[in-house]
């Protein structure tokens, strides 16, 4: 089983920063994307962002212009840089295998991300 091991959640101000990492082993060999979702308390979980095998990416309309996927493929590590939040940005943040062609499919355990004064 493949294990993804994820980091950099906490507690921060409206307006701050946050940066999630998720090691996610073998994607960047095995023709994957990468996805962070986010799940608030009592709503559904919702796609944030991809960043494909081809290295384009994909925002939901309430990270853009603040959040950014990045990936290091020599670390297979996926990243969230996460800026200008906002209290409705509080949320469990999972990161997850993605792609048509990728052979895992697995979810971290999850981040908790909470923005407030």
């Amino acid at each position: 089983q493949v294990q993804l091991v994820e980091s950099g959640g906490g507690s921060v101000q409206p307006g701050g920063s946050l940066r999630l990492s998720c090691t996610a082993p073998g994607f960047t060999s095995s023709n994957c994307g990468m996805d962070w979702y986010r799940q608030a308390a009592g709503k559904q979980r919702e796609k944030v962002a991809t960043i494909y095998d081809d290295g384009s990416k994909y925002y939901a309309d309430a990270a853009k212009g603040r959040f950014t996927i990045s990936k290091d493929e020599a670390e297979d590590t996926v990243y969230l840089q996460m800026n200008s939040l906002k209290p409705e940005d509080t949320a469990m943040y999972s990161c997850s295998y993605s792609g048509s062609r990728c052979p895992f499919d697995y979810r971290g355990q999850g981040n908790q991300v909470t923005v407030s004064s």
